[in-house]
């Protein structure tokens, strides 16, 4: 165990730094009463920054019989995070809700992505515009929607 520890010492930090930049999204959301938490996030996250690093393994210990290319990879991610996200967002009425969670996972498997590169800088400046964006970004979103002009755009005046 310890040998296997050892020799996969980078893919594991590279695992963990993905779960919890993944944790961090995650409780936000679920501060925000949003369906999709910390669980979620952290395995959406994690399990991007897994796929990259097999990826780099396969392509490490056959790159030399084929032409393997990791960012072939990083590419499906993302649209297969595409098919969550779409699960997550619903209709009420004619409105659709769930927006920001689709978008959210959508980021967290790029901050996955990154962290399975070895982008750690890259990772954590996106998990800090993501949480600008979950919660400063609702703030000024709320107030405009609190504006008279969108009240009067949206048939809502009195």
């Amino acid at each position: 165990m310890t040998q296997f520890l050892t020799q996969n010492s980078d893919i594991i930090f590279k695992l963990v730094v993905a779960l919890g930049l993944g944790v961090v999204l995650g409780i936000e959301r679920v501060w925000a009463h949003k369906t999709a938490g910390i669980r979620t996030y952290a395995l959406v996250s994690m399990g991007a920054a897994l796929f990259v690093a097999i990826s780099e393994l396969v392509a490490e210990e056959y790159g030399a019989f084929s032409n393997f290319d990791p960012s072939r990879i990083a590419s499906q991610i993302i649209v297969g995070i595409g098919f969550l996200g779409a699960g997550a967002i619903m209709f009420q009425g004619n409105r659709p809700v769930g927006l920001t969670t689709a978008g959210g996972l959508w980021v967290a498997a790029g901050i996955g992505v990154a962290v399975g590169f070895g982008l750690y800088s890259l990772a954590v400046i996106a998990t800090i515009l993501t949480l600008f964006v979950f919660v400063a970004l609702w703030f000024v979103e709320a107030g405009l929607k609190k504006s008279n002009l969108y009240k009067k755009q949206n048939g809502e005046d009195n």
